[in-house]
């Protein structure tokens, strides 16, 4: 079994020759025996038990404490407890860590598509960010509902070609009709814009927003606050207090 003197059981440790000439006077760690000029002698189990030792105190254990806990009967049973405690932890740590490296790369992304950014545009980014998720829900029923609008046309379109009978396909086209003015209803319902230049956020009337031209997250809009004129930043918002009707 390997001998170490204190100095070589520090460094194997980690941990400075004072803490373990610390422990040592404390009671904590004892070496296992002693050199013929009588210094001190630990062994592979008494460096195991100094690396416990610094991980209980890690823990904000106090010496007392860390004496009683090695001390005890169920000693190993504390000890992995307290190690499955500290992995939790420690992995609450790390997904929370992750969580915001994944949101300062999405406010990366955000400022990409502003030009001469500002101060004053991460208030903007910080507003988009927040309603993120209620954009995408928004987008999903209007994509989805799409997506079935679509279907429904293709498969008219293809058995009126088959059959030469049109009328499926043309109810199909005045059903999409139909759905369109709700949809777009909805769609205007729940987005409102953010000016580049006054950072104002408003919703715009319905004739020029659905007549606008836009981008997936922007349309070219005029503020009401400053009169700018171009393209405004699209996110979600509804209560009135949050926007200015234009």
């Amino acid at each position: 079994m390997s001998n170490y003197t204190t100095g070589e059981l520090a460094k194997a440790a980690g941990v400075t020759v004072r803490t373990v000439q610390y422990y040592d006077t404390r009671g904590i760690l004892i070496p296992s025996d002693f050199s013929e000029g009588g210094r001190r002698l630990y062994t592979e189990d008494d460096l195991k038990k100094l690396k416990v030792i610094c991980f209980l105190r890690d823990l904000g254990l106090s010496l007392n404490h860390v004496g009683d806990i090695l001390e005890a009967d169920n000693a190993t049973k504390v000890i992995n407890l307290l190690l499955e405690e500290q992995k939790k932890t420690i992995e609450t740590e790390l997904s929370e860590r992750k969580a915001q490296l994944d949101r300062i790369d999405e406010i990366q992304k955000e400022m990409k598509n502003i030009a001469n950014f500002s101060v004053e545009n991460l208030g903007d980014v910080a507003y988009v960010m927040e309603n993120k998720k209620k954009m995408k829900k928004v987008y999903s029923v209007i994509l989805g509902i799409g997506l079935v609008l679509d279907g429904l046309e293709i498969g008219a379109f293809i058995y009126a070609i088959k059959t030469g009978n049109w009328w499926l396909f043309a109810g199909v086209l005045l059903l999409m009709l139909i759905v369109l003015f709700p949809l777009m209803e909805f769609y205007h319902k729940y987005t409102v814009y953010i000016c580049p230049e006054c950072h104002e956020v408003f919703k715009p009337k319905k004739a020029e927003w659905f007549w606008a031209k836009h981008t997936p997250k922007t349309r070219n809009l005029t503020c009401p606050c400053c009169s700018h004129k171009g393209f405004c930043v699209e996110t979600y918002g509804t209560a009135p207090h949050e926007v200015k009707e234009a």
